[in-house]
């Protein structure tokens, strides 16, 4: 997968310059020189180098912009993750890499940052319906579908015309096909169901139908938007077996 030029450079460098920061070792090597060292050779180290080839394989191990709290949601299980990145609380554009977890080296980026818009007034720990934010936080990805038929997902994809998207957006721009293609984010829905559905276990007021879905050209309600191939890249991409998850928010929200 390669980065697509976008209209978002701020933010893809700042992402790109937390990748080259939080990867240790040569991107072609299969393990990061920590790990490939014997039990002999640790031996042999001083106390501080041990601790300096530790802490290398940690910094391996963990996916960049992450703070300890959001770090800890992801679970042993998840072995593949969708992580949008906002440069700011209040900024409507973002950058989306996918990571996958390897048995050796931990968590290793599968694609540049791309693009992508979230909601019009930026990010939010505590969403509710209409404020215009995203919310922040790691969520499942368990149930795709759209107006289009499946591209190759391996999710479960409902296919249909109730997936029409009718309207301009906050831009004036129009609306036609965002929903050609999209995963449901498992926040305040009931996994295993078609996006469409509009079951609330917090509420109605907490909000709901937060999607990833194909860009519009603008800032969305609350959902993250990806140019449309990407999209379809992303679906064919995201598998159940690896329990795949969404990390979303702003760069100070995700440091936590």
């Amino acid at each position: 997968m390669s980065l697509r030029t976008g209209p978002f450079p701020a933010v893809a460098f700042a992402v790109a310059g937390l990748l080259l920061t939080g990867c240790a070792g040569d991107p072609g090597d299969t393990a990061p020189a920590a790990a490939k060292r014997s039990t002999g050779d640790a031996a042999k180290l001083g106390p501080n180098a041990r601790s300096g080839a530790q802490a290398q394989l940690s910094r391996a191990q963990v996916i960049p912009a992450l703070g300890p709290k959001i770090r800890g949601r992801i679970t042993a299980a998840n072995k593949q993750a969708v992580v949008v990145v906002g440069d700011d609380p209040d900024s409507n554009k973002s950058v989306v890499t996918l990571y996958e977890r390897d048995p050796v080296r931990g968590w290793k980026p599968v694609s540049e940052p791309w693009p992508a818009h979230n909601a019009l007034l930026g990010w939010t720990d505590d969403h509710h319906t209409a404020d215009h934010r995203s919310p922040i936080g790691v969520f499942g990805l368990t149930d795709a579908g759209g107006m289009l038929p499946n591209p190759g997902t391996k999710l479960p994809y409902d296919e249909g015309p109730a997936f029409d998207a009718p309207g301009t957006g906050f831009e004036g721009e129009p609306l036609e096909g965002s929903f050609d293609y999209v995963v449901a984010i498992n926040y305040n829905r009931e996994p295993g169901n078609t996006p469409l559905d509009w079951t609330r276990p917090l509420g109605s007021e907490k909000g709901g139908g937060i999607w990833i879905h194909v860009d519009h050209g603008g800032p969305t309600q609350g959902c993250v938007a990806l140019p449309r191939a990407r999209m379809k890249e992303l679906l064919k991409w995201l598998d159940p077996a690896k329990r795949p998850v969404v990390v979303m928010g702003d760069l100070t929200g995700l440091g936590r």
